[in-house]
């Protein structure tokens, strides 16, 4: 008897895990807003926590998000750059290395006065990204892609490159740094990154762009600052790991890089679905749904209980809490019966640190026909009630698979 399939929808609610919190009398986000929807899914799932990388190790979104589409992230991730590069369209080849930048504003001595020139954005910076095209220094092509406001990638190609560099941005308005090479190997991608840096400055420092906003007192974008470094890494794409057809429904560039060079088809939003807190959250669960038509696997990311943790602000994640739950009273109302659903989060951001911390996240998995538990809210305790323990994020898909009828068997 051949059992059905199920489709899988894994839904990562950014950030979302959270510490207890003083204002919110010793409860977190989670803990302190009433989210009927999300309960529901735990009171008819498994619930547990998770260990995104293991324990006590703070993830980065981007490893944290390699490791829940299953792969081993200290073995494959090679540096932030590449993803960001890849969620803006600049998707390199193995041997390519990529860097996250700022266009800055820096003094004629190379102090910096603002990291990110007054956030500049479109389309000032389409007009200087133009300036620094078809560049190519010691043999080695240079490509620059704008991002969002003042943020760009750079993507160098060549032979002998080697990631393993310092940053060029200071991180603070302090002086420009120079890249130093790691490892001997990487001693040309240094030079080639400082000389990028001051053309980069030669030719930014009197664009027109420049003149009209020194005339206008806004702060210049007069060099652009090279960080995070990283190689684009040799990733088996997931569709062919697993069998299945797969897409990425997320707002944020570096997300929707990471499911790219997994292999994942990245969906285009609606403008209204940014990604950031003013997400219509309800429009893109509908375009997750529609998505899971025609593809085996989504991956759906809201962004906005990071960016509140990040920001300290405990009462603005309680609001985002409640969007979630918007969100997950259209899905309770409209999926499909043949799909696993999974709430997790790809980390914890706590809002008395505004940073990510090590604390497991709470996970569910709802599919019809499971076995119940203790499991009725959730939140970082109430997830803990859950049959499903305590596991390890590249853990996850494996259970997925197996409740979507798609696991193969181990031995005879």
């Amino acid at each position: 008897m051949t059992v059905p399939e199920k489709k899988i929808l894994l839904i990562v609610m950014d950030g979302v895990g959270d510490r207890a919190c003083p204002e919110l009398d010793g409860r977190t986000p989670l803990q302190a807003v009433d989210t009927p929807n999300m309960d529901w899914f735990v009171s008819n799932g498994n619930s547990g926590i998770m260990d995104v990388i293991s324990p006590g190790v703070r993830p980065g979104s981007d490893t944290a998000h390699l490791s829940l589409l299953g792969y081993d992230a200290k073995a494959v991730y090679t540096g932030r750059g590449p993803f960001e590069a890849a969620g803006i369209g600049l998707i390199g080849k193995r041997g390519d290395v990529a860097f996250r930048c700022n266009f800055a504003t820096v003094d004629g001595d190379l102090n910096t006065l603002d990291r990110r020139a007054g956030r500049i954005k479109a389309p000032d910076t389409t007009d200087l990204v133009k300036s620094l095209s078809g560049i190519v220094i010691k043999g080695v092509e240079v490509t620059v892609r704008e991002g969002t406001e003042h943020r760009a990638a750079l993507l160098l190609r060549g032979p002998g490159l080697d990631s393993r560099v310092t940053d060029a941005d200071p991180h603070n308005n302090g002086k420009v740094l120079e890249s130093r090479p790691l490892v001997p190997e990487a001693a040309l991608t240094a030079e080639v990154v400082n000389e990028f840096v001051r053309m980069s400055y030669d030719k930014l420092k009197d664009h027109p762009v420049n003149k009209r906003r020194r005339e206008a007192g806004l702060p210049e974008a007069n060099i652009l600052l090279p960080r995070g470094a990283g190689s684009f890494p040799n990733i088996d794409p997931f569709p062919e790991i697993n069998r299945m057809s797969a897409a990425c429904v997320a707002g944020v560039g570096m997300i929707k890089g990471i499911c790219g060079v997994c292999g994942l088809d990245v969906i285009d939003l609606p403008p209204a679905c940014t990604g950031g807190f003013g997400t219509d959250v309800v429009l893109k669960m509908q375009t997750a749904l529609r998505t899971l038509k025609d593809h085996d696997f989504v991956l759906m990311n809201f962004k906005s209980p990071d960016v509140c943790g990040h920001d300290m602000a405990s009462a603005k994640k309680m609001s985002a809490v409640r969007n979630m739950d918007a969100a997950m009273k259209y899905l309770r109302e409209n999926m499909p019966r043949d799909l696993v659903v999974v709430l997790t989060a790809d980390h914890s951001t706590a809002s008395s640190t505004g940073d990510h911390t090590a604390d497991p996240v709470p996970l569910t998995i709802y599919t019809d026909g499971m076995i119940m538990d203790d499991a009725t809210e959730y939140s970082e305790y109430g997830c803990a009630k859950g049959r499903l323990g305590r596991i390890r994020g590249h853990d996850l898909l494996p259970i997925c698979m197996d409740l979507a009828n798609r696991a193969e068997k181990f031995g005879a």
